[in-house]
């Protein structure tokens, strides 16, 4: 595939990166206006209510990660009545998924809350946070698969349009709602929430208008059993599933490392949490050469193309490694400047600085994590990445457990680097029968 170049492949990921960080701005903004116009209360209430919202919908990404799997394989086939056929039953899924969980929202409101300790009137004024802007849940899983689908068709400048369009909405009706009206933390659900919808619709006129123009100016005629096929459905549900038991495993690994941080004392979680930002930093440019992977696999092996495959894997590794390299030796050059910039407990920076290089050679490690996840999702080898990552947490925790009692936290973040390292290890034991698929 001529258009598997080095620029062509840094073209499509520099939007999705863009993207990726404009993400936390949404959060950043609705507590940089509640923290100019509110008390203290409505400050925590924000923090408390943004952090349940984003925990719960966060769950749900893999709405967007299978929906460029399937786009990315039916676009690679020439099978443009199969892409629409596939974005109506991930948005058909998307949307019961966001009324389910609106429907369940007071009994989940209450389990949720009923596990932080924060004072009365910073709980109640979250719950109402939460309450009101769970009505968005619909609109923001639609959006996952909007946003899934234009990563698989390679349009990653209209996804980034679509985050800075919702970014901008937010902050005007935030402006509007909580500083010009008053309303407070009322205003900041509101504003978040009819955002959310704008983007929604917007993204889905916008989606439609792409695949109408990818098919001749016409929308393909897909009747309702098309989408509502068993096998298509069966087939989604699954790599859906398998996606999602992949993420909570995820997302346990680094409980467990901010846990375990938080029972070796406040100065080593305080230390850790700061040196885990730079990771989560990081990722934001490896996940954007890991997405670019899932549209140009998935699009190589739906068209049955080995030498593309071969290519797409060979090129956004190669790019994602030298980033990862270059992240990896700017931390390790200029941690400690950084380090200074977030804190100035002196010994907090003290042992973030001695751990300098565990997150340094954690972050020159993930770059394989991120690439073989993104060529597993195009692949839509759902079922490997699953077993992979529960693999992953096992010895994960073995080595936290030899090692930690001996090694305090230089042990935990040896395990935490041993989990990273896992975690492309066997992904890479199941990439030979994926490759063979394309030669059978």
């Amino acid at each position: 595939m001529d258009t598997i170049t080095y620029r062509t492949l840094v073209q499509r990921a520099w939007p999705i990166i863009l993207a990726n960080t404009a993400v936390p701005i949404l959060g950043l903004v609705d507590t940089a206006i509640i923290g100019n116009v509110g008390n203290t209360e409505d400050l925590g209430a924000i923090a408390l209510g943004a952090l349940v919202y984003s925990f719960l919908f966060w769950s749900f990404g893999f709405l967007r990660m299978a929906t460029t799997g399937f786009v990315a394989q039916a676009a690679g086939a020439g099978r443009e009545d199969e892409i629409q056929a596939i974005v109506l039953r991930a948005l058909l899924l998307a949307l019961v998924l966001g009324i389910v969980l609106v429907l369940m929202q007071v009994p989940m409101a209450e389990l949720v809350f009923h596990l932080f300790s924060a004072s009365a009137d910073v709980e109640n004024t979250a719950r109402d946070y939460f309450l009101l802007r769970v009505w968005s849940a619909p609109s923001t899983f639609a959006t996952f698969a909007l946003f899934g689908t234009l990563i698989g068709l390679g349009k990653s400048r209209v996804l980034l349009g679509m985050q800075l369009f919702l970014n901008g909405t937010n902050a005007l009706l935030d402006i509007i709602f909580a500083g010009v009206l008053g309303w407070g933390v009322t205003g900041i659900a509101v504003g978040t929430l009819l955002a959310e919808w704008s983007t929604f619709l917007l993204g889905a006129f916008v989606v439609f208008n792409i695949l109408r123009a990818r098919n001749g100016g016409q929308i393909a005629k897909v009747g309702l059993a098309v989408v509502l096929e068993h096998k298509a459905i069966l087939q989604t549900f699954i790599v859906n599933r398998d996606i999602f038991l992949r993420t909570l495993a995820l997302v346990f690994a680094f409980a467990w490392f901010n846990n375990q941080s938080a029972m070796l004392g406040d100065v080593v979680l305080a230390a850790n949490h700061i040196l885990v930002q730079f990771i989560g930093f990081s990722a934001f440019f490896l996940d954007g050469y890991a997405m670019v992977a899932e549209a140009v696999v998935g699009s190589a092996l739906g068209a049955r193309r080995l030498a593309d495959f071969d290519c797409a894997v060979r090129r956004t590794t190669v790019l994602a490694a030298g980033t990862a390299a270059l992240l990896a030796i700017l931390l390790w050059l200029g941690g400690s400047f950084f380090i200074a910039a977030l804190t100035n407990i002196e010994e907090v920076r003290g042992l973030a600085v001695q751990y300098l290089g565990m997150a340094a050679l954690y972050i020159l490690l993930s770059a394989y994590a991120f690439q073989l996840d993104g060529i597993f999702i195009g692949a839509l080898c759902s079922r490997q990445m699953r077993d992979a990552q529960l693999l992953s947490v096992a010895g994960y925790l073995l080595a936290w457990g030899l090692l930690t009692p001996v090694y305090g936290n230089t042990g935990l973040w040896l395990a935490f680097i041993i989990y990273v390292l896992l975690r492309a290890v066997t992904l890479l034991l199941y990439y030979p029968a994926l490759r063979r698929t394309l030669l059978a």
